[in-house]
């Protein structure tokens, strides 16, 4: 991976830490990858980090059906859920592929890397 691009992954992968929205667990695959870059793990924990990002990022689809269901609710909060379900509609309408929270747009801008980063 060349220098710019790993820039690039690096800070995408500091604002999905920082993302309120993070998963643990991606929270810790993001973390396990950044102390191997540049050691001879680095390779093999890329490969898990993109396999637990594809994993993790929430198409709209599936978002929309959460917000809509009980369990959605008692995440959210009943109010927040159907605001949530709406927005998500909205974005996808207008084209919107996946959850635009801070820790899917981040993922979506690493996912973009993909071909580079492997």
């Amino acid at each position: 991976m060349d220098k710019k691009t790993l820039d690039y992954v690096v800070e995408k992968t500091h604002e999905l830490i920082d993302a309120q929205t993070c998963s643990s667990e991606t929270r810790a695959a993001a973390q396990a990858w950044l102390d191997a870059v540049g050691t001879e793990q680095e390779a093999v924990e890329t490969k898990k980090y993109i396999e637990e990002l594809e994993a993790d990022i929430m198409p709209i689809d599936t978002l929309i059906g959460f917000a809509e269901s009980d369990a959605g609710a008692q995440v959210f909060g009943a109010d927040k859920a159907k605001d949530v379900a709406a927005h998500a509609k909205e974005i996808k309408a207008a084209g919107a592929e996946f959850c635009d929270c801070p820790a899917c747009v981040a993922v979506a801008a690493i996912l973009e890397k993909k071909d580079s980063i492997l």
